[in-house]
């Protein structure tokens, strides 16, 4: 009954194309490989995931500290998830300690995440409301 017809005037159609993350949007994921270490301050308005070892400060969207990741300084994140090591100091909104993990942290969170046989040394603290 009904019919599409082209018309031979118009252009064509461009194809759909998967648009690269806004900058400044939440879904920008940057990951940072098991061949690197860094000794200083990481700023991300997204997520960052660690493979490999930084010696610093964490500021970022979300953190996920992989297997085989280290961070060993503060980290003050919405989400963070500990799947490898961490020492130091944490601020965010939910923190989730995988199996693997290995955490010597004070960390302020409002919600608290912790897997059977995740290995933990330190303090939890509520945030103030």
């Amino acid at each position: 009954m009904f019919s599409k017809t082209s018309d031979p005037t118009s252009a064509p159609a461009a194809p759909s194309v998967p648009r690269p993350a806004a900058p400044g949007s939440n879904s920008a994921r940057s990951v940072l490989g098991a061949d690197l270490k860094i000794t200083g301050e990481i700023t991300s308005s997204g997520s960052v995931e660690v493979l490999g070892e930084i010696d610093g400060n964490i500021t970022a969207n979300g953190l996920i500290i992989g297997q085989e990741g280290r961070v060993k300084g503060s980290v003050n994140a919405h989400t963070v998830e500990v799947k490898g090591k961490f020492d130091g100091k944490v601020t965010c909104e939910s923190f989730t300690l995988r199996a693997s993990s290995e955490v010597k942290a004070d960390v302020t969170t409002a919600a608290l995440v912790i897997e059977s046989g995740a290995r933990i040394e330190g303090r939890f603290l509520k945030p103030k409301a």
